[in-house]
């Protein structure tokens, strides 16, 4: 497109055209990464993911009688959920602070069950390969049945496991 002052400049379809297509199309799905206790990352597939919060420990409330896994609940926009301390449930051998200003939480959902999964850290969006998703090694037995799998990470010493949310929202091991 020509300007009243001679110049030449490419109109804004044709910038945003040649913006997206420089950007290119991501591989794989969109996942969560995080860290328990321990250190140990993990993700989670963003699809079964409801809501990423902090919360402060004091708007956790506790259930008497409830299993040791379940930190207690929370009232999220009028909805009351469970808040399970995701690093116990998976045998994670450093426990989660909870004398902190905030903890981080991951509301998982499946169908009409919601359970929000208390961690240590956050980490970032990634997209990851399902394709390049391989066998699990050195996984404690605890942990086994929650994960589907696990990437080979060459720029640090572990592999980044996926977790199945649906396996973890569903266990049994919630009635113990």
């Amino acid at each position: 497109m020509v300007w009243n002052d001679g110049t030449t400049r490419r109109n804004s379809s044709e910038d945003l055209t040649s913006d997206i297509e420089s950007i290119g199309t991501p591989e794989g799905e969109l996942h969560l990464r995080f860290f328990l206790p321990s250190g140990i990352e993990l993700a989670l597939p963003a699809t079964g993911i409801r809501e990423v919060m902090n919360q402060a420990p004091e708007r956790i409330t506790p259930i008497p009688n409830a299993s040791s896994l379940l930190l207690g609940t929370i009232n999220i926009r009028g909805q009351v959920i469970w808040v399970a301390d995701l690093g116990q449930f998976l045998g994670d051998p450093v426990a989660l602070s909870t004398q902190r200003a905030e903890i981080p939480i991951i509301a998982v959902e499946d169908q009409d069950m919601i359970l929000g999964l208390a961690i240590n850290q956050i980490g970032e969006m990634a997209w990851l390969d399902s394709d390049q998703l391989g066998p699990t090694t050195g996984v404690p037995d605890s942990m086994t049945t929650f994960i589907l799998g696990e990437w080979n990470t060459p720029y640090v010493n572990q592999s980044l496991r996926l977790l199945d949310p649906v396996r973890i929202l569903r266990s049994a091991r919630w009635a113990s």
